[in-house]
């Protein structure tokens, strides 16, 4: 497996590279993110590790960039920005997994033979579906051109089954996704309930004893 490190703190980039080759893993680090965005490009990796705080460009560039380039390399950023917003934003960004430090090498493997097993599909950095456009990164939400407005919760839950595509969604697993499955689970019919209002009845279908979908 051929993997680029992009890291620009030394001791961890060193401690990292001895730990992937002693693994079997094929390593090239570099240590900005303009000549990580460059390798990603063009170096036919397996799996891309980057950090977020970077010199030239910051992680969430990087990946953005590819990702608006239709390069779909699986990428794992690894940073020590923990915080939920921090997290979101490189998955919204088009980050496949994030992990932060310190973290366990033990997992870190795992989850990088994880990705790779992956079919690295197209996706699209802006959802498009039943007419309705979304866009992760700037949090705006069109329904045939026209804004709408959405509650943070309605926005999460929305991004949920856009990215599902034509799969039904079970409640619980919104439950979970969007509410940490902390609250009744009549609030998934509720909010549900707001995003009709919002985007048209039609939009968002419900398969009984299931879950939820987005029209086709």
């Amino acid at each position: 497996m051929r993997v680029l490190l992009v890291e620009d703190e030394a001791r961890m980039a060193a401690a990292l590279v001895r730990g992937l080759r002693a693994e079997g893993f094929v390593v090239d680090h570099v240590a900005d993110g303009i000549s990580g965005l460059d390798a990603a490009r063009f170096g036919g990796y397996d799996v891309v590790v980057l950090d977020i705080m970077l010199p030239g460009l910051s992680g969430y560039t990087v990946v953005r960039t590819l990702r608006e380039e239709e390069n779909w390399v699986p990428v794992l950023l690894l940073t020590a920005k923990d915080g939920e917003y921090d997290e979101a934003d490189g998955l919204d960004y088009g980050a496949d997994d994030y992990l932060t430090k310190p973290f366990s090498f033990v997992v870190l493997l795992a989850r990088l033979r994880a990705l790779v097993r992956r079919d690295p599909a197209p996706r699209p950095v802006v959802l498009r579906q039943a007419g309705v456009t979304l866009d992760p990164s700037s949090r705006r939400v069109e329904v045939d051109g026209e804004g709408v407005a959405l509650a943070p919760r309605e926005f999460v839950l929305l991004e949920h089954l856009m990215r599902a595509g034509s799969v039904v969604v079970p409640k619980d697993e919104l439950l979970d996704r969007v509410w940490g499955g902390l609250e009744d689970p009549n609030v998934v019919e509720v909010y549900v309930g707001y995003l009709r209002r919002k985007l048209g009845r039609s939009r968002i279908e419900t398969v009984r004893g299931a879950g939820y979908r987005m029209a086709q």
